[in-house]
């Protein structure tokens, strides 16, 4: 199986190549949520791997970087509505898109750059092996690059289907390992046009969704009998949030959706449910919160900011009361939303961009909250899309809880996404997911990932669900991603020892 590559005449034309990279990697969104078109996370890679492969060695870089803008472009539009909406308008706000597309197409183009100094000379290992590790090391870098993000990183997709069994073992990454190497073998194919290699990807394909299947089954069993848990969504427009007029307005409407669930075992508000720092509330409001749930015998969790008057930090925090009171400060803070890096260099640009005028200060690692009698692990917004951040309140936290307000991506697909990662740590870990949001999307998840019950997306609204804590450990969580960089490195390693061979 050491075909050359047959390489259309069309495949060192820029005119039809680039707008054919651009459109594969624009394709990755319709196989992330809403869409779930998951089978798209085996084509749009494959197709960038075709087109890699195929086109000189001049333009092979210019793919990869086009692909990426489609990539991330496409994918993570929904940037736009944040920008535009609370940041510098419309204009500002597709110039900040079109360069963070750019700046994430350079991701890609180091990608094709890296493959061309370790593919080996065979198409088999060239396609099948070195892409595929190269695209994984590219995976690996933006999750920790810059505080990292791992938004639309091709495991997420495949939450619901059989592909998710791997989820326990190798987490969110080592699917995408699967998926990227699966995707050489299809761009081998369609490269060699051969039929054994036809037949070997497909039954590959078939092979790795069977096996998946088959790992489908629960890691973890329950810990304690069920909790009450009703989780308020306020649906407060972005922008009359913090406005001080509607302050008191707020905390009416939480109060009021509250006092449906005294006697249940936990209510949790959403991320800055209330719109006031935690010692401007204290007294006339949180005091009398704290003395209803004792003697309900109800846990709140309440989202809200706070504010050190020793050390001046300003902290996203969740605010236990009830049986115990106990506080969360958001550990990984969003750049450019939560605080500005180079702030001090940045000067007046960042008024442009309506960028926050004071910083977030990040929290610390404290173990999980006590909440209901049970150990839970909190994660504020993005905080939940970072699998090594929840693995840290592992494996004593029985019940994960990501509090977020999404309604700085109004009705765009962000939220859903953001939404599918969070069920990918439910599965991951083998703990059920409780998520209160301010517009949505407000869940109740399983152990396995699956939705047990949701709100509709921007209704004032609370849903009372039935959670079922867990214990024990799932492979993922007690090895997290070293399996896949293991892997990782060794691929790296086979591939520059096939192209330059051992060297004495």
């Amino acid at each position: 199986m050491t075909e050359a590559f047959e390489k259309p005449a069309w495949a060192g034309r820029a005119a039809v190549v680039l707008p054919a990279a651009a459109l594969s990697g624009a394709l990755i969104a319709l196989a992330l949520s809403p869409f779930h078109w998951s089978w798209l996370t085996l084509l749009s890679p494959a197709a960038l791997f075709y087109l890699v492969a195929a086109a000189p060695r001049r333009l092979a870089p210019w793919v990869g970087y086009v692909y990426g803008v489609g990539y991330f472009g496409a994918g993570g539009h929904w940037i736009y509505y944040s920008v535009g909406e609370f940041g510098g308008g419309p204009l500002v706000a597709l110039v900040f898109c079109a360069a963070l597309a750019a700046a994430f197409g350079l991701l890609i183009w180091a990608l094709v750059h890296l493959w061309l100094r370790v593919r080996p000379q065979a198409a088999l290992p060239a396609v099948t092996v070195a892409l595929p590790t190269c695209w994984m090391a590219v995976e690996w870098v933006r999750s920790w690059l810059f505080t990292g993000t791992t938004w639309l990183q091709l495991g997420y997709a495949h939450v619901d289907n059989w592909l998710g069994g791997y989820a326990p073992i190798i987490g969110a990454l080592g699917i995408s390992m699967l998926v990227s190497v699966l995707a050489g073998l299809i761009a081998w194919a369609a490269l060699v046009r051969r039929r054994k290699p036809a037949i070997v990807a497909v039954v590959a394909v078939v092979v790795v969704w069977l096996i998946g299947g088959v790992m489908q089954r629960d890691w973890t069993s329950p810990a304690a009998e069920p909790l009450q848990i009703a989780l308020l969504q306020g649906n407060v427009p972005q922008d009359q949030k913090w406005l001080p007029e509607n302050r008191q307005r707020q905390l009416d409407l939480y109060e009021r959706l509250t006092s449906r669930f005294w006697g249940a075992d936990v209510v949790i508000w959403p991320e800055t449910a209330i719109p006031a720092f935690q010692h401007q509330v204290s007294r006339e409001f949180l005091a009398p919160l704290l003395a209803d749930a004792e003697d309900y015998g109800t846990d709140v969790l309440v989202g809200l900011p706070s504010w050190d008057s020793e050390t001046r930090a300003v902290y996203n925090t969740v605010l236990a009361l009830g049986q115990e009171v106990d506080v969360y400060h958001k550990r990984h803070l969003v750049p450019f939303g939560e605080y500005v890096p180079f702030r001090r260099y940045l000067g007046a640009a960042l008024d442009v961009f309506g960028a926050p005028m004071a910083d977030f200060t990040p929290g610390w690692t404290a173990g999980p909250l006590m909440v209901g009698g049970q150990p839970m692990a909190i994660s504020i917004c993005y905080e939940i899309t970072f699998p090594n951040e929840v693995r840290d309140f592992l494996p004593e936290a029985t019940v994960l809880v990501n509090v977020s307000n999404d309604a700085w991506f109004g009705t765009s697909i962000g939220p859903h996404q953001h939404f599918q990662m969070a069920r990918m740590r439910a599965l991951e870990m083998g703990r059920p997911l409780v998520r209160a949001t301010n517009t949505g999307i407000t869940a109740s998840v399983d152990h396995r990932g699956q939705v047990i019950a949701r709100v509709p997306q921007f209704t004032v609204d609370a849903l009372l669900t039935e959670v079922t804590p867990h214990e024990g450990v799932t492979p993922y969580m007690w090895w997290g991603n070293w399996p896949v960089l293991v892997l990782l490195f060794a691929a790296l390693g086979v591939c520059g020892v096939m192209r330059y061979g051992l060297r004495r």
